[in-house]
Formats: C-alpha cells, sequence, structure tokens
C-alpha cells in the first residue's frame, strides 16, 4: 500500500469507526498522517526482521561516487593502449575517411603528434607498419622486418623521444604481402602455416631486438606463439619482452577501416580458414588455452563488444594473466556514426562499451577513443 493510499485509509476509519472526536479538521489530519508515519515505520521494520532488507539496493548507488565503487574495474589511463599507423612516407600526415579523427602518419610527424598525449598521460601505444612505396610489397613480405621500414624505425624513434612509453608492436604479414594475407601461402592460394609461422616469428625477433617492449602476433597461424617464445629465449631477451597474444581473433565485417588505413586488404578470398568463426566460443576456448601453454603473457581478444563472453572465458582459462581486448575500428566507427546521428551522446557511450568490456574480464583495451580518455579521465 502507498503512502497516501494509507493516509486515505486511516482518514476513512476516523470517519466511519463511530469515535467520538471532538478534535478539529487539522488536528485530526496531522494525527491521520502521524499514525500513517508511523505504521509505515513499522512495515519497514517488519521487513528487515523477515530478512527482505537485502533486496533495497538505491541507496548503495545513489551517489556518484558510490556508483563508481559498484564497478569491478575503473577505467584507467594505463590500461589504455593507442593504435598507431606509421608508413614509410616521414612527412605524411593523411586523414583515414572511413576512421574518424584518425590518421596515417610517417616518422616526422609522429612524435610532435604524440608529446601532448603523452604529457596527459598516454602510457601506451601498438605500431602498425603501413608500406606505400609501390615495391614494398611481395609474396613473402619481406620488408616486415626491413631495418630502415615504418615499424623498426618508429620504434626506435619513440624508444630515444618517450623513454617511459611503452611500445606494443603488431606482427603480422598481411601489410606487406602482396596478397594481403597474414603469411605465406602455397601454389593454390591455401595459407603455408609452418613457413608462415617460421617469417613471422622472424619479425617479431626484429621488432623486439629493435626495442619493443611488447610484440604481439595477429596471425592467428598455429603454433606462432611458442616459436617466438623459443626465439626471443634463444636470443636471451625472453625476460624483457611481453608476449602479447591475439588468442581469439574473430572473421567478420568489423575491420574494413582498419584495412582502409593500413592498405591490408585480401587481394583474393578472406581470412576466415585462419581466423576464428564468430560463432565458435569452443574454438576460442582452445585457442586461449593453446597459447597460454605455448607461452604468451598476455591474451587478447578480437573484436571486443560483440564477443563479451569470449573475454570472460579469457579471464577464466587465464586466471592468472591480463586479458586484453581490442575494441577494433568498425566497433569504433559505429559508435562515431551513431553519435554524429543524434542516437546517443558519444563521450556516454564510449565510457558504456569500454565499461562493458572491462566488467567482462579485460584491463587492457586498444582503443581508438584514447585520446579522447586521456581527456574525459583527467575531468
Amino acid at each position: 500500500m502507498s503512502f497516501s493510499s494509507l493516509v486515505s485509509d486511516l482518514t476513512y476509519r476516523d470517519r466511519n469507526g463511530g469515535n467520538d472526536d471532538r478534535r478539529g479538521p487539522m488536528s485530526r489530519q496531522v494525527s491521520t498522517m502521524s499514525r500513517a508515519r508511523s505504521y509505515a515505520s513499522t512495515a519497514a521494520t517488519s521487513v528487515s526482521i523477515t530478512g527482505d532488507i537485502s533486496s533495497q539496493l538505491h541507496g548503495g548507488y545513489s551517489h556518484p561516487l558510490a556508483r563508481a565503487w559498484q564497478a569491478e574495474r575503473q577505467l584507467t589511463k594505463s590500461m589504455l593502449i593507442y593504435p598507431l599507423f606509421i608508413t614509410d612516407n616521414p612527412d605524411e600526415e593523411t586523414l583515414i575517411p572511413s576512421l574518424p579523427g584518425q590518421y596515417r602518419r610517417g616518422l616526422n610527424k609522429i612524435v610532435p603528434f604524440l608529446r601532448p598525449l603523452i604529457a596527459k598521460g598516454l602510457k601506451s601505444v601498438i605500431l602498425f607498419g603501413v608500406p606505400l612505396h609501390p615495391d614494398a610489397k611481395d609474396a613473402l613480405g619481406t620488408s616486415a622486418d626491413d631495418p630502415t621500414g615504418p615499424v623498426i624505425a618508429s620504434i626506435r624513434l619513440l624508444r630515444k623521444a618517450f623513454p617511459s612509453l611503452f611500445i606494443t608492436a603488431d606482427v603480422c604479414l598481411c601489410e606487406y604481402t602482396s596478397h594481403g594475407h597474414c603469411g605465406i601461402l602455397r601454389e593454390d592460394g591455401s595459407l603455408n602455416n609452418a613457413l608462415s609461422v617460421d617469417r613471422i616469428s622472424d619479425v617479431a625477433m626484429a621488432y623486439a631486438e629493435a626495442g619493443a617492449h611488447c610484440v604481439a602476433p595477429s596471425d592467428m597461424n598455429d603454433g606462432r606463439i611458442r616459436a617466438i617464445k623459443l626465439k626471443l629465449i634463444e636470443a636471451g631477451i625472453a625476460h624483457k619482452v611481453v608476449l602479447m597474444s591475439y588468442s581469439a581473433k574473430f572473421s567478420g565485417c568489423l575491420y574494413g577501416p582498419f584495412r582502409d588505413a593500413a592498405g591490408s586488404s585480401p587481394s583474393f578470398g578472406d581470412r576466415r580458414c585462419y581466423q576464428l568463426p564468430p560463432g565458435g566460443r569452443g574454438l576460442a576456448r582452445r585457442a586461449i588455452v593453446r597459447d597460454i601453454n605455448e607461452g604468451a603473457d598476455i591474451i587478447m581478444v578480437k573484436p571486443a563488444s560483440q564477443y563479451l563472453d569470449i573475454i570472460s572465458d579469457a579471464k577464466e582459462i587465464g586466471k592468472d594473466l591480463p586479458v586484453a581486448a581490442y575494441q577494433v575500428s568498425g566497433e569504433y566507427a559505429m559508435i562515431c556514426a551513431a553519435a554524429k546521428a543524434g542516437v546517443f551522446d558519444l563521450k556516454t557511450m564510449a565510457f558504456e562499451a569500454t565499461e562493458g568490456i572491462l566488467r567482462a574480464g579485460a584491463s587492457i583495451v586498444v582503443s581508438y577513443f584514447t585520446p579522447d580518455f586521456l581527456d574525459w579521465l583527467e575531468n
């Protein structure tokens, strides 16, 4: 019964109960209100006595700070990794049309761009090489570990310019192969896993030896984590290089803007034979177990928002490992497009999507929103 209903009920009883109440109307109304409050207080006490008090939740999140305390993980600047597209044209700074606010940049533009972000608290970047020279691509992706290429040159540049910046290098061949696939192909066009793993592990070693703090193979070829780990051990640098595996990378349509940015679209076919099918939860779990057993230090799930269950699985399987999630280009572009259309506020949705990723179990997020979060988290 509502409080107003209770007052009405008690008033009716007073008028029709036969009591000889000589008090005035105002006095009777005050008395009725007092009795109603007393009755309501008794009812509330009975709730606590019966054990139903645990259903009363509003007080626990009525204040903004109290609401923040309810989160298992709070988004911090140190959780964020910002993707950078580095080209072999030193002076390039070109907006990527399908990736709002994101650019391809050459070596001469990277340091001036990053300096204010680092001043705001940027802790980590992940580098993607974008070779633009007409002769930069071939069937074997030989320019991937070119010492003068964009990734190795930028690693050395950033290590010198920003000693505290944590540098992750994405390891793949798709940006450097003429066919756009993530490895070396057989004559029939299928992926040669053994040759691909050997080549990719060599590229990872080149990035590590150039000074990358973390190498992150994104190719999804079987056995590449073990191959990279063994080469790091043999080179005597396994103790100072983080191996972050794209363990559960799903095929799908959310990579379009990235492929525009990196020029890495396959020239034929697709990547379904080595990237996971969207419904393959069991396959993802097996891939995560495989990569942990082969020596991965961090497990990554990609994309993020459509695969929150996989992020949760990764945290369950790898209880003692950090879990990363890549909020990919398509996810970012959709949020930006919807915000531009007035569907929701950009900042609010960026936080909501990212907090969902953290809630699922990730503690590291690769995000194109990173520059925005550096400002938003400051306030």
